[in-house]
């Protein structure tokens, strides 16, 4: 099946493929009646498109909430919640959930975050690679409120970005921090009104969807395992892919388009 294959029989998610730039797939959660809730459903669907992008031309993917949902996702369903004990809660949990799935997608993958970003919700964006906030967005891990904490790799990744002290404000209180203030603490990376929100989204997956697929991909591993290994081992990690990467005619084709002035075409696309 092809990515638009498996979209189509999705009733939760939407996904369009080069409607604003070429080979940029844009994922929209749809469950408006409960602002983006993750439920099983919406879990379910969302591994289902995120298994199938790396078997197309995707070069970058934008997530996003639907424009009429209000939300970019509201936290987890409460009431699936609600109903489990804790063997249910541990099948529930185990991995690949879908913010192991957004983690590990090959290509970058922007979350447009066009309103609140509550627990689970919070948690997602924190699995994408670069976060770009609309104005009026809400951000929080509000889970210690109904008596449980974050469990979707809040505690783990949250820390990582914004540091352990800001980390344990926002999951030991619940509080609710507006887009700016997510911005200032390096949950957020940019924030911009309606006036240029979804231009700054579409400029940033235009520029990287124009780079060498494979160097996109070796370069997203390295990034990432900066926060997963020590030093020492990181850059030993980074020199190997980085010597991987003289083994592709990608490497030769950028190279050669520099030395001529052009822009390159890749042969890995």
């Amino acid at each position: 099946m092809t990515l638009e294959d498996v979209a189509a029989t999705c009733e939760t998610v939407n996904v369009t493929v080069g409607d604003r730039v070429d080979g940029v797939a844009t994922v929209e959660l749809c469950r408006p009646d409960a602002r983006n809730a993750l439920n099983a459903q919406l879990r379910s669907e969302l591994k289902e498109v995120f298994d199938e992008i790396p078997n197309s031309d995707v070069k970058v993917v934008v997530l996003t909430g639907a424009a009429d949902t209000g939300a970019f996702v509201a936290g987890a369903d409460v009431t699936e919640l609600r109903e489990r004990d804790a063997l249910e809660q541990r099948e529930a949990s185990k991995r690949p959930r879908i913010y192991e799935h957004v983690d590990d997608c090959p290509m970058p993958v922007i979350a447009r975050i066009n309103g609140h970003a509550l627990g689970g919700g919070c948690e997602l964006i924190q699995a994408c690679d670069i976060r770009i906030g609309h104005e009026d967005a809400k951000i929080g891990q509000p889970e210690i409120n109904l008596g449980i904490m974050p469990g979707g790799g809040g505690t783990q990744r949250l820390p990582r970005l914004v540091g352990e002290g800001h980390a344990m404000r926002l999951i030991l209180t619940g509080e609710l921090i507006d887009a700016t203030e997510a911005q200032d603490i390096g949950l957020v990376d940019e924030v911009h009104g309606d006036d240029s929100f979804d231009d700054r989204v579409y400029e940033l997956a235009e520029s990287m969807a124009a780079k060498s697929p494979v160097a996109l991909e070796f370069a997203k591993k390295s990034v990432k395992a900066a926060s997963r290994m020590d030093l020492e081992s990181g850059i030993e990690y980074e020199a190997e892919l980085f010597a991987q990467l003289f083994a592709t005619e990608d490497k030769n084709e950028g190279i050669d388009a520099f030395f001529e002035d052009r822009d390159p075409e890749w042969p890995s696309e």
